[in-house]
């Protein structure tokens, strides 16, 4: 080592508070004496051992930041010790640098071969040495801190799935748990989020009187908080006896409880949700209601495709019915009732945009017509097969079964024995 005393400088290793551990490990005690009295001028918190198997134990006992490893000792050399480092869960990932009077290219490979991260040959300058130990304590820290700030993104990541689970399971109590018992109808549907949280929603009510609110709803985009407002206008859309719910009037009263025009419910949420440009979302929604006794049904439209109208009469035309008004919060202008006799047999199909707007591997859309055959192709299956066989031909249609945007379908058939 061509070093003076008189040369030494005191050099801290890091800006950290607790300075750097190094292990020096050499068989050779005025090697150890020497150098191990240049590094802690450096500022280094210095352990110097004489034998591999000390070395070991020392690492073991207080992991060190960095290890200086002579190759050539008695009893276990450099290679066999930096090997049993390498095989120890905790001390693997400590960088060893080789310190030997060995020149070989050979010895030097060995040397990172058996996991060393550097190699200095004797004699040394210190300098030399003082820049290559920094070197690797930096690259070390940049390591652990790197360790560290992955273990904080696992602990974020593990905290949001479950808060996403949990949000979700919330989400699914607004869908249907069981078809509504309104004698004269039947109800199927799917619902496919194409995330942990759906910017979708879905219902089929029983309104009282015979009468069966249905509804789909669709806010633009995906994730929290598209899920949020879905839950939040689900929640407006819910069963008379839950006191929020906007279908109904008069619930909780005396004075009897009184069914909400579909216009008007549009209205209502056209008022609560206007648009937002800070947010910059938006909400389509179908919502009808279907008299069982006599087969009206009455709708409304917010920017949102029409249901397919599937009559029992094969020689009737299927059409998707009309559709007209803005989405929910983007106008004042008031929302127009449709409505259409259906007749025993007949059935209607309600979907979100992700049921035409699914893509094939080059781009195509599902579509219109794609939809509507479909459903005349399952004419004469259960309504419930129907609607799983829509969405085996959409899945088909696309080429995988992870969808790009929401898949909501909602169904519902006369049953037949009513009066036309």
């Amino acid at each position: 080592m061509n070093l003076k005393k008189s040369e030494r400088r005191t050099v801290h290793p890091s800006n950290s508070i607790m300075p750097a551990s190094i292990l020096m490990v050499d068989d050779t005690p005025a090697n150890l004496q020497v150098l191990a009295g240049m590094l802690k001028d450096r500022g280094y918190k210095v352990r110097p051992v004489p034998s591999g198997k000390l070395a070991l134990q020392a690492a073991d006992r207080d992991p060190p930041d960095l290890i200086l490893l002579d190759i050539n000792m008695p009893e276990m050399n450099g290679y066999e010790v930096c090997e049993l480092l390498k095989a120890d869960d905790r001390l693997k990932a400590i960088p060893v640098i080789f310190i030997s009077a060995l020149t070989e290219q050979l010895d030097k490979v060995k040397a990172f071969a058996f996991g060393g991260v550097d190699y200095i040959t004797k004699p040394f300058q210190m300098e030399e040495l003082h820049a290559r130990v920094e070197t690797h304590l930096y690259l070390r820290r940049m390591q652990l801190e790197l360790e560290q700030v992955n273990t904080r993104l696992e602990n974020i990541n593990e905290r949001m799935s479950r808060d996403l689970k949990a949000a979700a399971r919330i989400q699914q109590t607004f869908l249907p748990r069981q078809p509504p018992c309104v004698p004269g109808t039947d109800v199927a549907w799917i619902y496919r989020p194409c995330d942990e949280l759906a910017g979708d929603g879905l219902n089929a009510i029983a309104l009282g009187g015979g009468n069966l609110g249905l509804y789909i709803l669709d806010v633009s985009g995906h994730g929290v908080a598209s899920a949020l407002m879905s839950v939040t206008m689900s929640r407006l859309l819910s069963p008379p006896s839950d006191a929020s719910s906007i279908l109904v009037r008069g619930a909780g009263t005396t004075e009897g409880i009184e069914i909400t025009p579909p216009a008007e419910v549009a209205t209502r949420l056209n008022q609560l949700f206007p648009f937002d440009m800070a947010i910059g979302q938006f909400t389509t929604l179908i919502y009808g209601i279907l008299n069982a006794s006599n087969g009206e049904f009455r709708y409304v439209s917010a920017g949102h495709p029409g249901p397919v109208h599937l009559p029992f009469d094969t020689a009737a035309p299927v059409v998707i019915l009309e559709a007209e008004g803005f989405p929910i919060g983007l106008t004042d202008e008031p929302y127009q009732e449709h409505s259409i006799r259906l007749k025993p047999g007949d059935r209607l199909y309600f979907y979100s945009d992700g049921v035409t707007e699914a893509m094939n591997p080059v781009s195509d859309q599902f579509g219109d017509d794609r939809l509507i055959q479909t459903t005349v192709q399952t004419r004469s299956i259960t309504l419930e097969k129907s609607v799983l066989t829509l969405l085996t031909e959409i899945t088909r249609w696309q080429g995988s079964e992870r969808f790009h945007d929401d898949i909501s379908i909602l169904a519902v058939e006369m049953e037949s024995g009513l009066s036309s």
